[in-house]
């Protein structure tokens, strides 16, 4: 261990998340090296960070005014609204520029081990902006993992009775990875949530069995129509079989016998 200041800053890089005890103590050399004017900088932008950078009475993102840039442009779709759990979401899903809508920062996810909870979480605040009837979707885009699953299952949990459609962010095979690598949870999700693609033209086989189908329907559509005639040949005069005095049959219609009296 080093003495005073040194061991000192090790100890609070040693807190910052992702760094170790090594990285800690690299990143404090690196700063014992460095020039005093850009150290000064850099212990100035993190006071300013703390001064100025807030969150937005909104949806909770970093901004350093009341209301985030996103909240305030009128362009977004204010119907759907993306929730997330850390700012840094926000900013990854920007970058696709595949979502123009609204989000809602719930600032972590449920851990009960860690001890957060429902209560700990933006919750209830969405729960007020959903209170506008414009809302139309809510898109849950919180992160794959155990606690990111936990957090959604109670947030349609709670949400359902608004009324409201929910839908959760796909996931699966990542672009350019192999299947041999991927774990069982990620290509069970990967085979839910696939697509169509695409048919191709029918091959002879298929051509065949169509055909066949087609044939098999020909003979059925034939004895319909030969069940229709005995119906049609029950409306006209029935006949009826005279002998006559040679023995031969011979054929009549039956007439009605007229009223004699009714020929004068």
């Amino acid at each position: 261990m080093y003495e005073g200041a040194v061991q000192e800053l090790i100890d609070e890089l040693g807190r910052l998340p992702g760094i170790g005890p090594k990285s800690a103590q690299r990143i404090a050399f690196h700063i014992l090296d460095a020039d005093a004017e850009d150290m000064t900088r850099l212990a100035a932008s993190i006071q300013l960070v703390k001064e100025k950078v807030k969150f937005c009475e909104i949806c909770f993102n970093i901004s350093e005014q009341d209301t985030c840039a996103i909240c305030r442009d009128e362009r977004r779709d204010g119907t759907k609204i993306c929730i997330v759990e850390e700012s840094k979401d926000v900013l990854a899903i920007e970058r696709t520029r595949a979502f123009s809508g609204k989000y809602h920062v719930l600032g972590g996810s449920i851990n009960p081990l860690a001890g957060i909870g429902p209560e700990q979480l933006h919750i209830r605040e969405l729960v007020t902006r959903l209170a506008d009837d414009s809302i139309t979707e809510l898109i849950l885009a919180t992160d794959p993992n155990l606690e990111g699953e936990a957090t959604a299952v109670y947030l349609v949990r709670a949400l359902a009775p608004l009324g409201i459609r929910i839908t959760r962010l796909a996931s699966g095979l990542p672009v350019g990875g192999d299947l041999e690598y991927a774990d069982e949870v990620t290509l069970a999700r990967a085979f839910e949530g696939r697509r169509s693609a695409g048919r191709t033209a029918p091959g002879p086989a298929r051509l065949k069995a169509e055909k066949q189908e087609s044939e098999q329907e020909a003979p059925q559509a034939e004895a319909g129509d030969a069940a229709e005639k005995p119906k049609a040949q029950l409306s006209e005069p029935r006949l009826l079989r005279v002998a006559g005095e040679t023995g031969e049959a011979s054929s009549h219609p039956v007439v009605p016998e007229m009223d004699s009296r009714r020929s004068h």
